[in-house]
């Protein structure tokens, strides 16, 4: 062990390595950043209700939604909208295995909230975050979509209908290790 690990108290030691471990910004370590939020909303489904003095859209069965090479899946998607010269959507409401997609990024929960003005998505109960070989857990993710950062709780602050949180209330993680050049493994 390098000196300067061995002179730290075990947990300066161990937020040391884990802190060498993150991959730079430019290694894609911020999930889903500089995603453009307001470009148009497609989605498909089995049905769709127009509930327009709610100014709300209920889509089920087998619900897909697609902005800019962002992509949401679940079993039914609760659109709120606003009409100022034409809708304009403001947050979409996820349930029933839901799952994010963008290239190599996937994030999974019971439930989403994806505020589009608050450039927010909220993923509660079972969360799963995966970036290529990398692996989060948790009772609720958020990532903020302006600044890429992304956080995971273990149980959650709140508990959405029908969402169930980590047993032990914990997050965990496996991340890749950077393999030195000429390092083949353990001799």
């Amino acid at each position: 062990m390098p000196r300067l690990l061995r002179t730290l108290p075990p947990l300066a030691a161990l937020a040391a390595v884990l802190y060498l471990m993150i991959p730079a910004p430019e290694a894609g370590a911020q999930i889903l950043r500089g995603h453009d939020t307001s470009a148009p909303v497609e989605f498909s489904a089995d049905r769709i209700e127009v509930q327009d003095r709610a100014d709300r859209v209920v889509v089920g069965g087998n619900v897909q939604v697609e902005q800019a090479g962002l992509h949401l899946t679940s079993a039914r998607l609760t659109v709120a909208y606003h009409n100022s010269n034409g809708l304009e959507i403001d947050r979409l409401d996820a349930s029933g295995g839901v799952t994010v997609t963008r290239g190599d990024e996937r994030a999974s929960g019971d439930v989403a909230i994806y505020d589009l003005n608050r450039k927010l998505i909220t993923l509660i109960g079972n969360v799963a975050l995966n970036q290529g070989a990398n692996r989060l857990t948790g009772g609720r993710l958020v990532i903020d979509l302006a600044s890429g950062r992304t956080t995971v709780d273990g149980a959650g602050t709140t508990k959405a209908p029908g969402a169930t949180t980590t047993a032990n209330g914990r997050v965990s993680g496996t991340f890749k290790v950077r393999q030195a050049n000429g390092d083949q493994g353990a001799k």
